[in-house]
């Protein structure tokens, strides 16, 4: 057990109520989700900390609407001697102000069911939908925007279920990309997601498939070599997971992520914005270079989302703009993420960015840089563009969106080529070519 902390190995035999069980199934996926926290009196036993009556009140009442989950893994990486302040903490135990809805606040600010064309799918973007294919998580977090549905029905839709979405993305023929989604996907076993992954690929105007999943996160466990070699076969394939703070970064999240990327599947991170939790630009920072080192490119910074209960997670606007001016020019680019927010109304996301043009005229556009030196760029005296009668399929200007071919090869680069399966070079006129013709 020397490889676990002496925290996670206190957790699992309390769990257990076995030693050496505990040291057989702390990396097990299937055993963390069995003893998932779900009570405050366990929280209370397995952290040390005891809650106040009136506060333990205030929580119950908050458990009510909002449950509690979290799996033994993230919980020991809690850091006792400060929990109240916490980001895994705060991201994992309820608060009693996720009972104060502000008017703004709103149960589906997204508007993903009225964007539902057909059972499990949000078309919301014009070539790619979201396909809910769970509505099950490792666990519950307390800043989620589906905070509506969590622990309303915890349950896997059945195949007869998934066809219907399926059908739909068969029918939609714009539809080249698909998020599978939920609840988290590889809360699905094996089998199934290889069904759902093979009858998407036999989609032909389906071109990526994605994954969203806070596995790597919370239970980075279930990353298994088994699962990879499912997922493997699946490519292109893409999964987006979720860090939001550099402490939930460890030695089995890195290990998950390696195994992903060593696998050939590219990785997103999706962080939100959450106040006392990373609303810092030492903290977004220490996290973007944790995550480009382990082979995770930062995809977006979400401003978060006026879902009910969530008013206590929101900055201003401001401060994320404050992050990205920390990030842009002062780090790698690839590091860098896209802020949004995710217009409520099903408004999809619209991103923000400080400003670094000041102005323009005709033929000059100004400009400043990160370290606020102004510069000057200069327009082209005569730009002609070419006539386009917007009849694409007709073109015959600079309309070429077919792949490229390569250049046919001729003489003992033919030979040498692997793409051509020419064996041998005869010259033309010779008696034994001639006397094939004659026969």
């Amino acid at each position: 057990m020397s490889i676990y902390s002496s925290t996670q190995q206190k957790i699992a035999e309390h769990l257990s109520h076995d030693e050496a069980v505990a040291v057989s199934k702390w990396t097990d996926w299937h055993w963390q989700l069995k003893h998932s926290i779900t009570k405050i009196e366990t929280f209370e036993k397995l952290l040390g900390v005891k809650f106040d009556d009136l506060e333990r009140r205030k929580l119950d009442l908050t458990l009510k609407k909002f449950p509690l989950s979290i799996t033994p893994y993230y919980l020991s990486l809690i850091d006792r001697s400060n929990f109240r302040n916490d980001p895994v903490f705060r991201q994992a135990f309820p608060d009693p102000q996720e009972l104060e809805i502000d008017k703004c606040d709103m149960a589906d600010p997204l508007a993903e069911d009225s964007d539902s064309p057909a059972p499990g799918i949000t078309h919301r973007y014009p070539d790619r939908v979201l396909f809910h294919v769970s509505n099950v998580c490792a666990m519950y977090c307390r800043h989620c925007t589906r905070k509506r549905k969590v622990g309303d029905l915890d349950s896997i839709p059945d195949r007869d279920q998934i066809r219907l979405g399926l059908d739909y993305i068969r029918e939609t023929t714009e539809v080249r990309d698909v998020l599978l989604s939920g609840g988290d996907p590889l809360m699905l076993n094996d089998a199934y997601l290889d069904w759902i992954l093979t009858e998407l690929r036999q989609i032909e105007h389906v071109q990526v498939v994605r994954i969203g999943s806070r596995m790597p996160v919370v239970l980075p466990y279930r990353i298994t070599d088994e699962l990879v070699g499912m997922l493997k076969k699946h490519q292109p394939l893409w999964l987006n997971t979720h860090f939001n703070h550099p402490r939930e970064i460890t030695s089995s999240s890195k290990k998950a992520l390696h195994k992903l990327a060593d696998a050939g599947i590219p990785l997103g991170n999706q962080s939100v914005l959450l106040a006392g939790i990373n609303d810092c630009p030492r903290i977004i920072k220490s996290l973007v270079h944790k995550l480009v080192e382990n082979r995770v490119r930062p995809y977006y910074l979400y401003q978060c989302d006026l879902s009910e209960g969530l008013s206590h997670f929101r900055t201003p606007v401001g401060k994320g703009v404050e992050i990205m001016e920390s990030l842009i020019g002062h780090t790698s680019g690839f590091a860098v993420p896209t802020y949004v927010i995710d217009a409520p109304g099903g408004g999809g996301k619209i991103p923000l960015t400080p400003n670094y043009m000041i102005s323009l005229s005709t033929n000059k556009v100004v400009l400043r840089n990160y370290e606020g030196v102004i510069a000057t760029y200069k327009e082209p005296d005569s730009y002609k563009q070419i006539f386009c009668d917007r009849k694409c399929d007709g073109c015959d200007l600079h309309l070429m969106l077919e792949e490229g071919e390569e250049m046919d090869a001729t003489g003992i680069e033919m030979l040498l080529s692997d793409y051509d399966e020419t064996i041998s070079l005869t010259p033309a006129g010779t008696q034994r070519m001639e006397r094939r013709d004659e026969c």
